[in-house]
C-alpha cells in the first residue's frame, strides 16, 4: 500500500494549475480525473495504458488515498429531522 509521505509527494495543489485543483506532480492531470476513470471501474493500469501513460500505478493510488483521506476528514453534522 502507498505511504501518506508517498501520496503526498504525488499529489499537488498549485493556484497556477487548473485553478489551484489537486494534480498529479510533475503533470496537468487533475485527481478528479484519473478518480472519474476510477469510479467507471477502469483498472488502474488499463487509466495508465489507455488515458495516462505518463502516470505510474503509484500515481493512480495516490489519487484514491487522497479522495479517502478527504472523506475520512469531513466533518459529519446530524440534524433534525
Amino acid at each position: 500500500m502507498i505511504s501518506k509521505r508517498s501520496y503526498k509527494e504525488r499529489i499537488v495543489i498549485d493556484t497556477r494549475i487548473h485553478f489551484g485543483k489537486p494534480c498529479i506532480a510533475g503533470t496537468r492531470i487533475p485527481v478528479e480525473n484519473v478518480l472519474e476513470l476510477i469510479q467507471e471501474d477502469i483498472p488502474f493500469d488499463r487509466i495508465i495504458e489507455k488515458y495516462y501513460p505518463d502516470l505510474e500505478i503509484e500515481d493512480v493510488k495516490a489519487c484514491a488515498r487522497y479522495a479517502t483521506d478527504l472523506v475520512r476528514s469531513e466533518e459529519i453534522h446530524i440534524g433534525a429531522v
